[in-house]
């Protein structure tokens, strides 16, 4: 791509190009982001696991298009022959990470059981890992239907299940006392009728 190709798509000269963006790096890199939000955007659900869900069926739709794989090619050959484009793609990352970071601020301002060591750059960096591998290998994509496994997945990472379990088995253990109780009381209180008279 050169800036004379990309003033020529969009009907302009050169120079409106360059008063814009003073390199191509530049317009590359405002592009990919752009393209990033729009094919993936932010997700504000109510719940961790309803962002997570929301924006992993955003992303794997985009990955399973002809631009989105081109997009991620691109990414692993271009980044590693030149360093000015793999900084435009760790920008884009850097902006998902800064999403997923603040997704999991909202989770716990909620009082879900997120953990103190739930990581949003590895959270972000182990489904992009699965899109490289996978353009890599020439293997499909995983499809938007696999969404919630990979959401589950990322899930036991995150989320503090010990927390949930814990109240879960109090409940139980609280449930279990009330039914070993309660027939004692309905005795006492003669609902099973009047108890045999043994002379």
């Amino acid at each position: 791509m050169t800036v004379d190709d990309v003033a020529e798509a969009a009907g302009v000269g050169k120079a409106t190009i360059y008063r814009r963006w003073a390199s191509k790096e530049l317009l590359a890199n405002d592009a990919m982001a752009d393209l990033f939000d729009i094919a993936i955007p932010d997700a504000d659900t109510g719940s961790i696991a309803g962002d997570l869900r929301q924006v992993y069926r955003y992303a794997l739709e985009f990955v399973n298009t002809e631009r989105g794989l081109a997009v991620i090619r691109l990414a692993v050959s271009e980044a590693n022959r030149d360093e000015r484009t793999a900084a435009i793609y760790r920008d884009v990352l850097e902006r998902r990470i800064v999403l997923t970071k603040a997704a999991l601020d909202r989770a716990r301002t909620r009082g879900e059981p997120i953990k103190s060591t739930a990581d949003p750059v590895l959270m972000v960096e182990w489904m992009a890992g699965v899109f490289v591998i996978r353009a890599l290998t020439g293997q499909p994509m995983p499809s938007p239907e696999d969404a919630d496994r990979l959401v589950d997945v990322t899930l036991q990472a995150v989320m503090d299940r010990s927390t949930q379990d814990s109240a879960t088995q109090d409940r139980a253990t609280q449930d279990s006392s009330t039914a070993q109780a309660r027939p004692e009381s309905q005795l006492a209180n003669g609902e099973f009728g009047n108890a045999p008279h043994i002379a």
